[in-house]
């Protein structure tokens, strides 16, 4: 009798540590892409969020309201797919608790988890999502990278600026939102500024293409002044290397998804000399950003790409917002709520991506950079272009 009554009493108490320690823990669940097409992507969110999360827990936590909690941080594959995403983020969300979400990244699997998210009243912040669906109504998602109608005019002024270019070709990714979404904006705003008929060639292909030769060729055959590829960086790789060894000489222009630092390891050779809109340039970088990448660059041994440091920002302004509050009280739905109220009142945020202040669709109003892929193989800031 007495064992038992022990035993009873163990059990108790070990249920009430593990019940304090939960109530001193904060979770954030990452629902990224760690296999699939971009694994790359999901590589660089944890390894930034894992060097966040250190540096917080190692001073002892997150002080929200007087308290400190400890960061646990929850990551979930994704998959790089649609439907993924959205059980991911149905997991995170019901059987794991989490206070709130950072991804996905790619618009692709953040439109339709940002449904999910909005449906079942959890914040989610999206680091790398450009398509203006991922938060469009949907108050309990946000993001931390611009819009590709900002990213599209961006794009085509620099190409004739400095390409001097009066026609263009788009080769995009048909089932991507984002590449669709951005392919569509280019396309309209380069006939606006050049004249109706000027995009020579408007041609797609799938997710799982590996032969792009039959686009190209056509492409190829209107002798266009360059082509604009707004796909994720693997595709790319793909893409420009089969256009070289079909002579095609011509210049190309990217878009931020080109941003990985695996497009060299793919391409090579073959993108030197490009250019890319992105987020941010590690070269020549200065104060906090240059303090983050030299840091992430030690811990890691690569520099961080726009996946990282939009990472690092995104999980940052949701942290803030957790600590806004002014203190949590451990009952979910509620604090979830107050989080959300955070997030929607940050005015501004300085972020190693950039300030920032937020609209009211909680997007980002902030400026982007176009860089060059230099001889050497990295990207070398060119110009940064702020919004109006």
């Amino acid at each position: 009798m007495k064992k038992t009554l022990l035993t009873a009493v163990l059990s108790c108490s070990t249920l009430l540590a593990v019940s304090a320690f939960a109530a001193d823990t904060i979770k954030i669940g990452f629902n990224i892409p760690m296999t699939g097409d971009i694994p790359k992507v999901g590589e660089s969110s944890k390894l930034s969020a894992e060097m966040l999360k250190a540096d917080i827990n190692g001073a002892g936590g997150l002080e929200v309201g007087g308290k400190k909690y400890m960061l646990e941080f929850l990551y979930e594959d994704n998959e790089a797919k649609a439907e993924s995403a959205v059980t991911t983020a149905l997991k995170l969300i019901e059987k794991d608790e989490v206070l709130a979400m950072v991804g996905p990244n790619s618009s692709k699997q953040a439109i339709p988890a940002g449904q999910v998210a909005n449906d079942n009243e959890t914040v989610m912040i999206s680091p790398w999502s450009t398509n203006p669906d991922a938060t469009l109504d949907r108050p309990w998602v946000f993001r931390a990278a611009f819009l590709d109608p900002f990213q599209g005019p961006v794009a085509v002024n620099f190409a004739v600026k400095t390409f001097g270019a009066k026609t263009a070709a788009v080769l995009y990714d048909l089932s991507n939102d984002y590449s669709k979404g951005l392919a569509e904006i280019f396309r309209d705003e380069f006939e606006k500024k050049v004249g109706p008929g000027s995009v020579l060639a408007f041609e797609s292909h799938g997710t799982k293409d590996q032969d792009f030769s039959a686009q190209l060729t056509k492409i190829a055959s209107t002798h266009p002044d360059f082509i604009f590829v707004p796909d994720n960086y693997n595709q790319v790789a793909l893409i420009v290397k089969q256009a070289r060894q079909l002579d095609y000489k011509g210049q190309f222009m990217g878009s931020d998804a080109w941003g990985s630092s695996e497009l060299m390891t793919l391409c090579g050779d073959d993108c030197k000399g490009l250019y890319f809109s992105t987020h941010y340039a590690a070269a020549g970088a200065t104060g906090a950003t240059k303090e983050f990448i030299d840091r992430y660059s030690e811990k890691y041994g690569e520099t961080p790409d726009d996946v990282a440091a939009l990472t690092w920002d995104a999980t940052r302004i949701v942290l803030q917002a957790i600590q806004d509050t002014g203190g949590l009280t451990g009952k979910l739905k509620k604090d979830r709520k107050a989080i959300r109220k955070a997030m929607s009142e940050i005015p501004t945020f300085a972020g190693i991506t950039g300030n920032m202040k937020f609209d009211e669709q909680g997007d980002p109003v902030k400026c982007a950079v176009v860089v060059k892929i230099s001889d050497e193989g990295t990207f070398q800031f060119t110009e940064s272009v702020c919004p109006e």
